[in-house]
């Protein structure tokens, strides 16, 4: 059996993921062979799947993606608003290897 190809790696993948999103949720997650990301706000799921395939070399199978809305705060009396975050949980593969998020790409 021929190894897959590598996806070569773009620019744009980098910005596309922005880093993991490390909860207790997300770290229950990993058990069902999911990695939960905080991704950029305009990117797509193909987009995703596509970036989290060329930078780790791993079988993305499914993306759901969600974004929390930022809450409205008050700080020294003044009002502001935190920003909104696009998550995304990709679901690898049965028998790929988890993605370790604890070390760099």
């Amino acid at each position: 059996m021929a190894k897959a190809e590598t996806k070569a790696v773009d620019i744009r993948h980098y910005d596309v993921i922005r880093g993991p999103h490390i909860t207790e949720k997300s770290t229950q997650l990993s058990e069902f062979n999911a990695v939960v990301f905080k991704v950029a706000g305009d990117a797509s799921k193909p987009e995703i799947k596509a970036a989290v395939e060329a930078l780790f070399d791993r079988k993305v199978v499914n993306v759901n993606t969600l974004v929390t809305k930022g809450k409205s705060k008050r700080w020294k009396g003044k009002a502001y608003q935190r920003s909104d975050e696009k998550k995304a949980i990709v679901t690898l593969a049965p028998g790929q290897d988890p993605i370790d998020v604890t070390s760099g790409i």
